[in-house]
């Protein structure tokens, strides 16, 4: 096998999942990047989305319910000579990893994010993530959604996040390039997926964004933080779709000289008898 080839593993997800295509432009997006699997790791939490790290030949941590960017964060500065990327689902980043999320966003951590947003918690059977319509109705809210949805991009944007971008499962070639923009930036990259639950959400269906989603154009300046609120605003009729903003942000790590300057941490030699010193003020 070539040495940046990626070997796929079958996975358990539902026959005609989104979640199937964003496994192959993953593959496709690492290799294209001639990026080997051990230079790569996989960080994520619980759900759907989470049991990428299991289905493809990579390093990986699965951890608990909306704490897949905690252990990403400890990755990337024990070694910043690896490639993070973190797959969670909407519920998982947004709901229990909310908290997170935002503060990821504040440091600005090398780290690329992809979100699968099927707009509901597809693993624990249907009820209601952040992403659901209000008035959508849900194998637990039989009624109706109560609540307006999240919007992530346009909190990203809020957070000071420097790469929002949206993509969509049912259009691979555009997004193995997402995810090699992402990959590649310099920084905290946030790539929100749409990603149809074929089971649980009949609203959001292929067909249902396949009639809304548009690339956005060629010229398109994402540099604009004003035209990107707009971009990221829009959601309903018209989904846009490629990067929003982007622009370059001095990352989190080069703000600490023993990380930017030196080697990695992981092959740095720490003898346990230099704590003694520290261990004899307290005698």
């Amino acid at each position: 096998m070539n040495k940046c080839e990626y070997k796929l593993y079958k996975p358990t997800w539902c026959p005609g999942c989104g979640n199937y295509s964003i496994h192959t432009a993953l593959k496709q997006a690492l290799e294209e990047l001639g990026l080997a699997p051990h230079e790569v790791v996989l960080s994520s939490g619980i759900g759907q989305a989470a049991k990428m790290p299991q289905y493809i030949d990579v390093n990986g941590f699965n951890g608990l319910h909306g704490r897949a960017l905690p252990p990403a964060i400890g990755v990337r500065f024990a070694n910043k000579n690896l490639k993070v990327i973190v797959e969670s689902g909407d519920g998982d980043t947004y709901g229990e990893g909310g908290n997170h999320f935002i503060h990821t966003i504040r440091r600005n951590v090398d780290i690329a994010h992809f979100v699968h947003d099927n707009q509901v918690y597809g693993l624990t059977k249907g009820q209601a993530s952040p992403t659901t319509a209000m008035g959508q109705p849900t194998t637990m809210q039989f009624d109706g959604v109560k609540l307006e949805p999240v919007n992530p991009m346009t909190l990203a944007l809020s957070a000071g996040a420097g790469f929002v971008a949206r993509g969509f499962s049912g259009d691979i070639p555009h997004l193995v390039n997402l995810m090699k923009e992402a990959i590649t930036y310099k920084g905290y990259a946030l790539l929100d997926i749409l990603q149809p639950c074929v089971v649980w959400n009949r609203v959001n269906t292929f067909r249902w964004y396949r009639e809304r989603v548009y690339k956005l154009p060629e010229e398109y300046d994402y540099t604009d933080k004003k035209i990107a609120y707009e971009k990221a605003s829009e959601f309903g009729d018209r989904i846009p779709i490629g990067i929003l903003y982007r622009v370059e942000k001095e990352i989190y790590e080069d703000k600490f000289d023993f990380i930017k300057d030196g080697e990695p941490l992981v092959d740095r030699y720490l003898d346990p008898m230099d704590a003694q010193k520290l261990m004899d003020e307290f005698v």
